[in-house]
This record gives C-alpha cells, sequence and structure tokens, in this order.
C-alpha cells in the first residue's frame, strides 16, 4: 500500500541568527535605549520613589537639609566631601518646583516643628521624594551621555549597547538613581572626561584644545562634589595613553600654518587671565590658618601642595609622551596645556555660586580631606613610608582581587563577572596581534583595580562602585570590538544571556535590601545634632 505524500509545508522554518551581538540587541539601538532608561524608571519606582523618607537618611537627610538651609538664605553646613554641586542642584530644584506650584516644603522654615509630628512627616516626605526625582533625572541624563559617548569610541553600535545596559544596571547606578549621595556627579563628569578624550584623541580637529578644556572642567566639577574624585582624576592621564590612533595626529593647521603660534598664544592668554581669575580660590585653599582649623594634615614632607604640583606635573609628562607616540603637533600640546588650565580654572569658579571656605579648602587639598575622616590606620598607613604602608597597600590589593573574584567577596555589583571575561581575552587579544586593544583594556582593568584598592579601607561601599565599574564596562567594550568575530562561537549567546540574567539579579540587590528594611529611624539619632542642628526630629529626645 503506498503511503500518502507528506503535505509541502507552507511557511519556512524561523531562522535563528548565529550572531550572538544580534540575538541580544533585538531590539535595536532607540528602542534599546528607551528600555534601558524605561527599567531605570521602573526599578526607581518600585524599589525606591515610596520608600519612608527617612529609609535613606544618610544622605538623604544631609542633602536635603542643606538645601532647605540655602533656600532660607543661611550658610551651607555639610562639608565633608563636599557634596557641594548636589546640594546646589537639590536646591535650585526645590525652587523650581515651588515656582511651579509643585512643592511647599523647598525653605527650612517651610518645615513644621517636631512637636506636629504628622505635618513633619509629611512635609520631609514631599521634600525627599522631589529630591530623589532629580536623582533619578540625574542618573537617567548620566546614562544617555554615557551612551553618546561610548557610541562614538566604539564602532558597532551593538558593542556600545551592551556597555550602556551594563552600566545603567551596574551596583553604582542602581545605589545613586534613588539616594541623593555624592559619588554619581562625583564620578561621571571625570567618566566623561575620559571619553571626550579617547573620541577627540582618536579624530582630529581644529578645535581639539577645546575638548581638552571641557575634560578638565568636568574633571573639576566632579572634584568639587566628591574629593574622592581626584583618585580617577590622577589616573586619567596615565589611562588615555593608549587610546591615540593614526588618525588622531593634529590638522595641517596646527602642523603647518603660521597662524598655529598665534593660537597657541591666544590659549595661553586665556590660561593667564582665567587662572588670575581663580587665584583667589587657589590662595584660599592653601591659606593655613584655615587649614589647621579644620585639622588638616599635610601628606607629604610637612607641606600642603605637593601632590597637586606633582599631578600637574604627571598630567602635561603624559601630554608630551601622548603627544610623541601619536605625532600630535607641539603647537596643539601647548595650546592644549593653556586650554586645560584655563578649563580647570574656570570650573573652580563654580565654588564663587555659594562661597564658603570650607569647600574650597576641601577641593584645592582633597586627600586631605579624605584622610581627615579616615580612621588611625588607614592615616597611618598613607603617611607611612616604611614595611607598614607596603603591607597595608599589598593586603589593600589581596582584598581587591578577592572582590574581583566575585565568589571569594560576593556584592551587590554585578561589573565583577566582567573580569571573568577580560583577563583571558587581553591574553587572546595579544596572541591574535591585538596589541594596542590588549593594552587600552588592561590599562584600564588596572587603574580600576588601583582606585579601588584606594578605597577599600574604606569598606569599598557599593556606593563607590560608580568610581570605577564604568572603567571595568569601557575595558570589555574596547576589547571586544576587534574581537567581535567571537560573536559567532557557540558559548556567545549563553554565556551573553547569563550574564544579562546575573547584570540585572545581582545589581537590584543593594535596591531590594533598603526596600525591604524594617530597621526604624532611631539610628539617625547619633549624628542628627552634627549634621541636621536646626531641624529636630520627632523620634529623637528633645534637645536641651
Amino acid at each position: 500500500m503506498n503511503e500518502l505524500p507528506t503535505p509541502a509545508r507552507t511557511t519556512a522554518p524561523p531562522i535563528v541568527s548565529a550572531d550572538a551581538f544580534d540575538r541580544l540587541n533585538f531590539l535595536g539601538w532607540r528602542w534599546g535605549l528607551a528600555a534601558v532608561v524605561a527599567g531605570m524608571a521602573a526599578s526607581f519606582f518600585l524599589l525606591g520613589y515610596a520608600l519612608v523618607y527617612w529609609r535613606n537618611a544618610d544622605m538623604d537627610f544631609m542633602v536635603v537639609y542643606n538645601a532647605l538651609v540655602l533656600n532660607d538664605g543661611k550658610p551651607q553646613r555639610f562639608f565633608d566631601h563636599t557634596a557641594y554641586i548636589s546640594i546646589l542642584s537639590v536646591q535650585y530644584w526645590f525652587r523650581l518646583l515651588h515656582g511651579l506650584g509643585l512643592l511647599d516644603a523647598w525653605t527650612l522654615s517651610a518645615i513644621p516643628a517636631a512637636s506636629d509630628a504628622a505635618g513633619f512627616d509629611a512635609a520631609m516626605t514631599s521634600a525627599v521624594r522631589a529630591g530623589r526625582v532629580l536623582v533619578l533625572l540625574t542618573a537617567t541624563g548620566c546614562v544617555l551621555v554615557f551612551a553618546g559617548l561610548v557610541r562614538h569610541v566604539v564602532r558597532d553600535w551593538r558593542i556600545a549597547m551592551m556597555a550602556i545596559f551594563a552600566f545603567a544596571f551596574s551596583g553604582g547606578v542602581a545605589v545613586h538613581s534613588r539616594i541623593l549621595r555624592s559619588e554619581m556627579v562625583a564620578a561621571c563628569p571625570v567618566i566623561f572626561a575620559a571619553l571626550i578624550l579617547i573620541v577627540v584623541g582618536r579624530r582630529a580637529s581644529l578645535a581639539r584644545p577645546l575638548a581638552v578644556a571641557a575634560a578638565a572642567a568636568l574633571c573639576v566639577l566632579g572634584l568639587e562634589n566628591k574629593v574622592q574624585a581626584i583618585l580617577l582624576i590622577g589616573a586619567l592621564p596615565i589611562v588615555i595613553l593608549p587610546f591615540g590612533s593614526a588618525t588622531g595626529t593634529s590638522v595641517a593647521f596646527w602642523r603647518h600654518s603660521p597662524w598655529r603660534w598665534l593660537a597657541m598664544a591666544a590659549a595661553a592668554g586665556a590660561a593667564i587671565a582665567a587662572v588670575a581669575t581663580a587665584w583667589p580660590i587657589i590662595a584660599t585653599g592653601f591659606d593655613r590658618a584655615l587649614l589647621d582649623a579644620a585639622q588638616f594634615r599635610p601628606l607629604l614632607l610637612g607641606r600642603f601642595g605637593i601632590y597637586q604640583a606633582a599631578l600637574l606635573v604627571l598630567t602635561g609628562g603624559c601630554m608630551v609622551a601622548y603627544a610623541r607616540i601619536w605625532r600630535v603637533s607641539a603647537a596643539e600640546t601647548l595650546a592644549s596645556m593653556f586650554t586645560m588650565a584655563a578649563g580647570a580654572s574656570i570650573a573652580l569658579l563654580a565654588l564663587n555660586l555659594e562661597y564658603n571656605t570650607s569647600n574650597v579648602i576641601a577641593v584645592v587639598n582633597p586627600l586631605e580631606k579624605m584622610l581627615s575622616f579616615a580612621d588611625a590606620s588607614t592615616t597611618s598607613a598613607a603617611i607611612a613610608s616604611g614595611p607598614w604602608g607596603i603591607l597595608s597597600l599589598l593586603d589593600g590589593i589581596g582584598s581587591v582581587l578577592a572582590r574581583y573574584t566575585f565568589v571569594l567577596h560576593p556584592s551587590p555589583r554585578p561589573a565583577m563577572f566582567l573580569p571573568w571575561l577580560i583577563v583571558p581575552l587581553i591574553i587572546y587579544a595579544w596572541r591574535r596581534d591585538e596589541k594596542l586593544a590588549a593594552v587600552q583594556a588592561l590599562m584600564l582593568l588596572l587603574a580600576a583595580i588601583g582606585i579601588d584598592t584606594l578605597t577599600v579601607r574604606r569598606g569599598l561601599k557599593s556606593e563607590y562602585f560608580i568610581f570605577t565599574d564604568p572603567l571595568i564596562i569601557l575595558a570589555f567594550a574596547v576589547l571586544l570590538e576587534p574581537l567581535s568575530d567571537l560573536r559567532f562561537h557557540k558559548w556567545a549567546y549563553p554565556v551573553g544571556a547569563t550574564l544579562f540574567v546575573l547584570h540585572i539579579a545581582v545589581g537590584q540587590a543593594e535596591a531590594v535590601k533598603y526596600a525591604t528594611k524594617r530597621s526604624g529611624p532611631q539610628s539617625i539619632c547619633e549624628w542628627n545634632r552634627q549634621y541636621l542642628p536646626l531641624l529636630p526630629l520627632p523620634w529623637c529626645p528633645a534637645r536641651p
């Protein structure tokens, strides 16, 4: 008996792309960015916005309180590190919302007394939630700026999108998109400065010295918000060295035009004028009477200003080395040095918006400010020059490497999964003669390890991840681009999908922890008299 013929297929079987990049970026560029922003907003409103107003009092209360104080015409009272731009931004944000009729609790005098517990709770809830909305907007803006710059660093938009996703849902952004901390507003400008320098280093132009000025200004603005940014700023000149290219050599104007020296002279004039304008701030920063009153201790040789001068020399030396390696003309290099000085000096003038000498001495002497809040062992290790300092440094390196394995020291930091891939890929890239990409990734990874080593003495808290996670993510992106043929490997998609899931789960762990806390606000009473002197709290004992 004859078998019936098999019916012909009316539709072709679905084709599954072998390209892991396509499968991981199935939304495309625009919809991918929209999904990232929507995911950040969803996380914020589910695990941040509606939390009781005192849940993240450190630093929500400190920033909101100082914004309320400034709007009342009183001086800023928080200078720890220094949160200067964060406080100013919340101050102006409150003014804007009040002007639009959206916020009544915009000044300290508008907050009811502690004896009116219900009124106090309602007013502080509205103020803190308004501040949290600004934090979400700031975090979203940082992610979008990062997206625009990374898109110009790597040619493949799919790699850029993976880097954007990793940054947006990293442990650092997860923390700073719902709490009024100072680290994001400090770290992101410096990271943006690094990305700008990488972009302009690869694409020569007549206006490149202006980009250097913008990068210098961003670094100073970051430093004004958190003195810890000095660690990232100090690493920047060395990290940028391998990021030039053959297409980055000076344009004809900077090499041959007789007008190039006039342009350089104009840059020098701008630098002199800017430095002269900012000099009163610099002089105040080194005023020994103010430093002694603040109990600052000089870090080196019993004198202030030594490491600041050393950083300037290092930056200038690296700019000369960069010019020699990547064939940047002497005229352009000198013009860039002058515009860098001008940009940094102009950014320093932002301290005049709400002038206070406590902010000035902290920004001008960032390491001394950091040590003034360090424990005794950390201070001794920083000043020590013998075996104790070396042993302390080695202990810090060991602790950081344990964290980078994730297994030996788990943390809510999904970027720690990337070194598992970065290290073997560096070796693989070197063997494939992609030596420049290997060196670039190695420099970024070493910078991250070095900065984390210096901050591990304070526990390397999740708030500090924002300083180094972008370096690790960028290292992975610049390394993946020349090795993009690996996207066809059979394990590429499973590994990528697994990292995607782990990134979301681990990155949101800290947000979930804060949202599910059940402890009360009583711990705030330990420090409210110091940081909130004009704001008694209903649940704290009455002040004498």
